[in-house]
């Protein structure tokens, strides 16, 4: 059976991902949907240009939403990097468009009566996440948030780099809020096979936190937009769904506990969330976990524009 992924917003990040999966094969048919279409229309003939030279065929279709109605995996990558383009401005700079964005995408895809996973990119990601699972009502273990799993592999490279290892080859996690109230959490970091709190002192471990929470900052400064980093980590959540791989990936999900959608881990499949870690976070870490999570409900209440 073939398989088909929907992305919505063709942009540099929409763009890089459908370039990831289309290279690799990952699926057979592509769904591209843009509200720019001359935009996205150049997009399906670039890609259409690249046909002779790639190793997998691929069937894309443009601004079909019916066409989404059997798709494994919808991707919201609609934004507007633009309104960060400020000293002073974050993730929420955004959150205006994709608030008004979301109801409108979410209802064409309880139109065409899709019943797959969606990914959302889209920034406040932990936010929009929410918004997108209360209007398309889809069951909360089938709406997922790329959330941490960029700032996971910020730190990992940050930690490599002090180490001279490859990011691979460090273990951990940063939790909670795709944005300024995520942390890393220590007790879980390792390299070696060993605590990597053993081999850092405070003062290094603030560094390495703030340059991986900074590290988007760095790039879109420089280059206006970050891509390949968020790419990677959509294309690498896809494929644990599409492949019901079983993956434990730190990604924003519904977690009970404090009930609302932020970033933990959790195993990945086909089917969505399978099943969420638990951690033995220090109590420390449990606080800051309850924070990023008391922040984030706060912006989905005043999103959806209802007080608890």
């Amino acid at each position: 059976m073939a398989r088909k992924v929907g992305i919505i917003g063709l942009g540099h990040v929409g763009a890089a991902v459908a370039h990831g999966l289309i290279a690799q094969g990952a699926f057979d048919d592509y769904v591209f949907i843009d509200t720019d279409e001359a935009k996205v229309a150049a997009e399906a003939m670039d890609f259409a240009d690249a046909a002779a030279n790639l190793p997998y065929h691929a069937t894309i279709l443009v601004n079909d939403y019916q066409a989404l109605a059997d798709a494994d995996v919808v991707i919201s990558a609609l934004g507007n990097i633009t309104l960060q383009d400020n000293p002073q401005a974050d993730r929420f700079a955004e959150l205006p468009f994709t608030a008004k964005e979301v109801p409108a995408v979410a209802q064409q895809l309880k139109a065409v009566g899709f019943k797959g996973i969606l990914v959302v990119i889209s920034n406040p990601v932990d936010v929009v996440t929410s918004l997108y699972q209360e209007y398309t009502g889809l069951p909360k273990d089938r709406v997922i948030g790329t959330g941490t799993l960029l700032d996971t592999a910020r730190m990992k490279r940050a930690v490599g780099q002090h180490f001279s290892l490859d990011p691979r080859s460090v273990q951990g996690y940063n939790l909670g809020e795709h944005g300024n109230s995520q942390f890393t959490a220590w007790s879980q970091v390792k390299i070696k096979g060993q605590a990597v709190c053993d081999f850092l002192s405070d003062t290094e471990r603030a560094e390495l936190e703030k340059t991986a929470i900074m590290g988007g900052h760095t790039v879109f400064y420089s280059k206006k937009f970050t891509s390949y980093g968020i790419a990677s980590s959509t294309i690498r959540l896809v494929l644990a769904i599409v492949s019901d791989a079983h993956e434990e990936l730190p990604v924003s999900h519904y977690y009970e506990p404090l009930q609302t959608y932020l970033s933990y881990p959790a195993i990945v499949g086909r089917s969505g969330i399978i099943e969420r870690i638990q951690l033995q976070l220090t109590a420390e870490e449990e606080e800051k976990l309850a924070a990023s999570a008391r922040f984030i409900q706060e912006k989905v209440v005043a999103s959806l524009g209802r007080q608890d």
